[in-house]
């Protein structure tokens, strides 16, 4: 439950049909102006049922400015691992990396290397966005135009421009994942002030439309709220899985 939850954190802005080109356009070409190399952003995983909750884990997401392959890119690495106390239950211990081109935000390399439950796995993917491709271990996909990954999904998405949003706008988005390109969205709710146990926030609230599996209902489940201001970073985030529900906190 908890590698789960990592996985979808926020960049789970999983969505299911893109709209019109227009939109698209205003996806796409977007510009850094939220992160640089340096920052590391940590999260407190709670799962809850019948009222009672209990910290299963935590999750890190550290972003550093490289060279690969003769280009300034983003090395983002996403680190998720449950409690020693919860371990027994379902340990998790994952690692997820991608490469990011500074100038353009799209991804260049993406890799994972999951343990989860006693199971193990480990993924790359190669992006050539010049010539449409994606290759990872298994094959070779077609990919559209600013196609993102799971994790700089999160990165890319945070330079949206929200003001220029309609409350209950949908916003669509490519991304791969799994040897697939998902279309999907996620639809903006406005501002909220937002109260947890670790301070009072001023955010932006919106809602990504889920793909259905094993442990996320399909449909706009998930709440997202993230931090109002030049940063956009992600504050809250809550979803009802098939038994009991996940909250993750900021809270460094």
């Amino acid at each position: 439950m908890i590698s789960r939850s990592f996985n979808t954190l926020f960049f789970v802005f999983l969505f299911y049909f893109v709209e019109t080109q227009a939109q698209v356009a205003s996806f796409c070409n977007l510009k850094n102006a939220t992160t640089k190399g340096g920052e590391k952003i940590s999260y407190k995983v709670y799962y809850t049922l019948a009222g009672i909750y209990v910290p299963a884990g935590e999750a890190t997401f550290s972003n550093e400015l490289e060279n690969y392959n003769q280009q300034k890119v983003f090395h983002v690495v996403g680190e998720g691992h449950t409690y020693a106390s919860y371990d027994w239950f379902y340990k998790v211990r994952d690692v997820y990396e991608s490469f990011i081109d500074t100038l353009t935000m799209l991804p260049v390399k993406f890799q994972r290397n999951i343990s989860e439950g006693g199971k193990k796995n480990f993924d790359q993917v190669l992006f050539d966005h010049s010539e449409g491709t994606a290759v990872s271990n298994r094959k070779t996909v077609s990919i559209p135009n600013c196609t993102q990954d799971v994790l700089s999904m999160i990165y890319y998405a945070r330079n949206i421009d929200f003001s220029k949003c309609k409350v209950n706008e949908k916003i669509p988005f490519e991304m791969y994942l799994d040897d697939q390109v998902h279309s999907l969205y996620l639809r903006y709710l406005g501002k909220a002030v937002l109260k947890t146990k670790y301070g009072t926030f001023n955010t932006i609230k919106f809602k990504p439309k889920l793909i259905e599996g094993t442990l996320f209902r399909g449909g706009e489940e998930m709440t997202v709220y993230v931090s109002d201001d030049k940063n956009k970073i992600p504050i809250y985030i809550e979803t009802p899985i098939v038994v009991g529900k996940v909250k993750v906190y900021l809270i460094r």
